[in-house]
């Protein structure tokens, strides 16, 4: 069979799509131990919240309307007004439903946000995403209809105490030119758990004001939904920046539902993009929503029920790990924020692609760090050293699985 160029491209298989595998061969694998995926934690109350608003919702007919019914291209209306309402509200921001268009998860918007940006332009030059720091979600390297659409910088790497670490932007390392269509950063960071600082986040909008184009901010696990994040930030937005928010860490990944808040131009041409991709975005997830707003839960669940119980299984984690792995050379990343931790292993003697290969032939399912550094020339050292782990497990798979993975660990740093 003849692919075309587009086809060859997509037809690879990539590292999310690995991903992807791994977390559903887990999910069929008996006494597999998934800390790789970026399943949301099955949070009790807010299971119970589901099950009770989406039973209210069939009993007054919004959920059989949601599935029956096709919304227009940018989105379910009623949803649109009720976040740009909150989100006013709640920050003050110059917002309206001309600032808002839904897509069929944060994949569907980002694919969508780079192509409208990167790749070939029509006066036949090259342009490229800026990301600020490396490592950097891993859906967004292969995301490019074009090849060779990311540039990506090292980070600066701040040693903490409690053998902890913190990634910052070097700025001294970032250029701008011509060839640069965007800057583009997630916060909190999927994989590392890294927040930027509110400084850094100025820096990166005057650095992109300065230069004309837009700043992406992937805001997945930030405020004030689902408020994964653990650091005291000020959420930011304007009429430069692309905030892209989802449904799927309240605990909805099912339902599909990316959020774009950004300037009026780049909500028509969201919108474009759906009616001629998707007709539409998905309906049950906005119609979801729309009720938890209405009903006032969407932010205090967020905030007493999502953000503590996070926070408690990444500082439990932390735990295990430091007991089970004592070695000086082991370092976590702090974690600020996602659901991930992002484990640094200095001068492993192996890289972390063969130590998810031998985890992976014992059950316990991770990520390794080699995927997320992509847009550099460099091979990089730090980049073999690290790996990401999903904290939200039952305890008996969380506790298992960092018993395997410390003794792999340690097994390699003895064997050099």
């Amino acid at each position: 069979m003849q692919f075309s160029q587009f086809g060859d491209k997509f037809n690879r298989y990539s590292g999310i799509t690995q991903l992807m595998d791994d977390l559903n061969d887990g999910l069929r694998t008996p006494g597999a131990i998934m800390l790789g995926g970026g399943n949301p934690a099955a949070i009790p109350e807010m299971l119970d919240y589901f099950k009770q608003a989406s039973t209210d919702m069939l009993n007054n007919g919004e959920l059989i309307a949601a599935m029956t019914n096709y919304d227009g291209p940018q989105g379910k209306n009623v949803f649109i007004q009720a976040l740009s309402d909150l989100l006013k509200q709640t920050y003050g921001w110059d917002i309206s439903p001309k600032n808002i268009s839904l897509t069929n998860g944060s994949q569907s918007a980002f694919f969508s946000l780079f192509n409208l940006f990167a790749g070939k332009q029509t006066n036949g030059s090259h342009k490229k995403i800026l990301l600020p720091l490396a490592p950097e979600y891993i859906g967004y390297s292969d995301a490019g209809i074009d090849e060779d659409i990311f540039v990506s910088y090292h980070p600066e790497i701040e040693l903490l105490d409690n053998s902890m670490f913190k990634y910052h932007v070097d700025f001294e390392q970032i250029q701008i030119d011509e060839s640069v269509a965007a800057i583009c950063a997630s916060r909190p960071t999927n994989p590392t758990g890294n927040v930027l600082t509110d400084e850094e986040v100025r820096k990166l909008d005057k650095l992109a004001r300065d230069n004309n184009i837009p700043l992406i901010i992937d805001n997945a696990y930030g405020t004030p939904f689902p408020n994964i994040i653990f650091e005291d930030v000020t959420p930011f937005w304007n009429d430069n920046t692309i905030l892209c928010m989802s449904l799927s860490k309240l605990g909805l990944p099912g339902v599909r539902c990316g959020i774009v808040i950004a300037n009026e131009e780049m909500t028509q041409a969201m919108t474009n993009i759906n009616g001629i991709i998707n007709l539409a975005p998905c309906s049950i997830g906005p119609a979801l929503a729309t009720h938890m707003i209405k009903n006032n839960d969407l932010l205090p669940l967020s905030e007493k029920v999502i953000k503590p119980h996070y926070q408690a299984k990444a500082q439990h984690a932390v735990e295990l790990l430091q007991a089970a792995i004592p070695d000086p050379r082991f370092k976590i990343h702090k974690p600020e924020g996602a659901i991930f931790l992002w484990l640094w292993f200095d001068e492993l003697p192996i890289t972390t692609m063969e130590l998810y290969q031998r985890l992976k032939s014992r059950g316990v399912l991770i990520v390794p760090g080699e995927y997320f550094f992509f847009g550099q020339d460099d091979d990089w050292d730090h980049a073999h050293q690290c790996l990401r782990m999903n904290y939200v497990q039952k305890e008996q798979d969380m506790q298992r699985g960092i018993e395997i993975i410390a003794e792999e660990v340690n097994k390699a740093y003895q064997q050099s």
